[in-house]
């Protein structure tokens, strides 16, 4: 079936949601039919088209990020619904894009979540970094910083000026270390998103001939990110007061020469550079998470250690002391002392309580008794005279 020349311009403004529709369609479609064991099912495009007016958007994954890769345009986008089916191999590239750009925004997040902690810790004044520095890390921490300190007091005098340039270092260290770590993370999230950007029409158009110069581009920056993180290993200071070793240096593996322009790059090369760049992805994880775990703010329980074992202490000991006087140890104490609070509290509510709220009812009800019957004692009628007398005039 042939196309109208009048079908190659852009659509309306009015179409422009349905060819987006159309194109996640499309995308869809292909993605099921590449991983689908049986090749030979295709996928009712006409459904996906259904779902995706329903529901607005279909996404991959849907605990994805919300930020998107740069979309072609509308026009590319229809272009793209008319276009033959893509390889399989080939639309693999937005899976890999996709999963670039999840891993980086998540290492983004942890390195930045510790950033800000060591941030707001080198705001403290020198006594509250000194008992960060002794009180804050740890148990072992505690002995080695207490046992420090005091040799050095003993030593020359200046134990608590050595504990604040100590807890300087140790700070400013873990901040120059994130802090390089968040700028060469966002310049390699940048890097790919402009070089997706410049290649989204010709991936849209022609995926075959535009793939290669997007799959070499995107090692490339793998590359320069490994130069700007992987000295870390190299350049760590002599005094550095991180735990432990780099274990190794971060090398990430580099695509072989091939012709970009030939017909060199079968299916079997784009999966194989395709799987490359994905070990360079979890090569990449797997080294910042040691840098990470190196340079991350104390777990709370670490935090408030001795809070949490002093709390312990205290229920261990009250333990021991109601177990040393429970019947498990052939003791009656408890049970003496239970009954000696007994018997206190019902003596304390008879004698104090109960007995004066009935002495008082007793006497109300013989009160009230006395005055209906009309007796009257002598000095209540003497009473009664003398106020009479002294109500009258004259008197």
């Amino acid at each position: 079936m042939e196309v109208s020349s009048e079908s190659d311009s852009p659509p309306p403004a009015s179409n422009s949601f349905k060819a987006l529709l159309a194109f996640y369609s499309n995308y869809l479609h292909n993605r099921l039919r590449a991983f689908s064991p049986l090749s030979a099912i295709s996928v009712d495009s006409s459904l996906l088209r259904r779902i995706a007016n329903l529901y607005g958007t279909t996404r991959r994954r849907s605990s994805k990020t919300c930020l998107p890769l740069p979309l072609p345009s509308v026009a590319s986008i229809t272009y793209l619904d008319r276009a033959s089916t893509i390889t399989s191999e080939g639309s693999r590239i937005f899976a890999v894009l996709d999963d670039i750009i999840d891993h980086t925004l998540r290492n983004l997040h942890i390195v930045q979540k510790n950033l800000l902690f060591w941030q707001s810790t080198a705001e403290f004044s020198n006594t509250r970094k000194a008992y960060f520095m002794i009180c804050q890390r740890g148990p072992g921490a505690f002995v080695d910083g207490t046992r420090q300190m005091i040799h050095d007091s003993l030593a020359d005098g200046a134990g608590f000026q050595k504990l604040y340039c100590s807890a300087s270092s140790h700070i400013s260290e873990r901040i120059s270390v994130l802090t390089s770590l968040r700028y060469s993370l966002a310049t390699f999230l940048a890097k790919v998103y402009m070089e997706v950007d410049k290649s989204g029409e010709n991936l849209v158009k022609d995926l075959e001939n535009s793939l290669p110069s997007l799959l070499v581009a995107i090692n490339e920056i793998f590359l320069n990110l490994e130069a700007s993180i992987g000295h870390f290993h190299a350049h760590r200071q002599s005094g550095s007061s991180v735990d432990g070793s780099y274990s190794i240096p971060l090398i990430l593996a580099q695509l072989p020469e091939v012709n970009q322009e030939g017909s060199q790059w079968t299916d079997c090369v784009i999966k194989d550079a395709i799987n490359l760049i994905y070990g360079n992805l979890q090569k990449l994880d797997s080294y910042l998470s040691v840098i990470v775990s190196k340079h991350r703010k104390p777990r709370k329980l670490t935090l408030y250690w001795m809070r949490y074992s002093c709390g312990a202490l205290g229920i261990s000991f009250c333990s021991l002391w109601l177990l040393r006087h429970s019947k498990l140890m052939g003791s009656p104490d408890i049970d003496n002392w239970i009954k000696e609070a007994k018997d206190s509290t019902l003596s304390f509510w008879n004698d104090h309580v109960e007995q004066p709220i009935l002495a008082i009812r007793d006497e109300l009800f013989e009160t009230f008794r006395k005055r209906q019957k009309g007796v009257m004692e002598r000095e209540e009628v003497q009473l009664t005279a003398d106020s009479l007398h002294s109500s009258m005039p004259g008197t």
